[in-house]
């Protein structure tokens, strides 16, 4: 399977969300959507970019764009990484890692030589008409939430 790429259609996906929800992005049509790709609920990495974006979202809320991070953790376990770290974010469980496979972010990694598949820390930024406005690969936290905010006012101020 290819994984989609900068102006191609987003897949779709309804999957469990955090708080016993249910999301489909289709449901999200003619909005702005942050999909996070994360490895691990909890760990200091992913806790840290969950963070940073639950500190930016009334500047992504103002420009009318949702944030959904996803990870193959449970339901449960994203409530609780909710609950522990105050998140605002929404959060995606795909336990069955077909739409991480579908986005291209399930990858062999390798460390300390023992090859393993995991998540590929990714984001798509995915436009109003459900294509793929920009894509981040093999992310490092460390200012991505801001530079995912700063593409989306850019993006939105282009359209203007």
């Amino acid at each position: 399977m290819t994984e989609p790429v900068k102006g191609s259609e987003a897949p779709d996906f309804s999957l469990p969300g955090d708080g016993g929800s249910e999301i489909r992005l289709s449901d999200f049509r003619g909005k702005t959507v942050v999909l996070f790709f994360y490895p691990k609920d909890d760990t200091s990495g992913c806790t840290a970019e969950a963070i940073d974006f639950t500190a930016l979202k009334p500047e992504f809320d103002a420009l009318d764009t949702v944030l959904l991070g996803m990870s193959p953790d449970s339901p449960k376990s994203h409530d609780k990484f909710k609950n522990k770290h105050a998140l605002t974010i929404g959060l995606v469980s795909d336990q069955d890692k077909e739409t991480l496979q579908a986005y291209g972010v399930w990858v062999e990694k390798s460390m300390y030589g023992r090859k393993y598949m995991g998540v590929e820390r990714s984001t798509f930024l995915i436009g109003p008409d459900g294509r793929i406005a920009e894509t981040w690969r093999k992310v490092k936290v460390p200012g991505h939430a801001q530079a995912v905010l700063d593409t989306v006012k850019a993006l939105k101020q282009r359209d203007e």
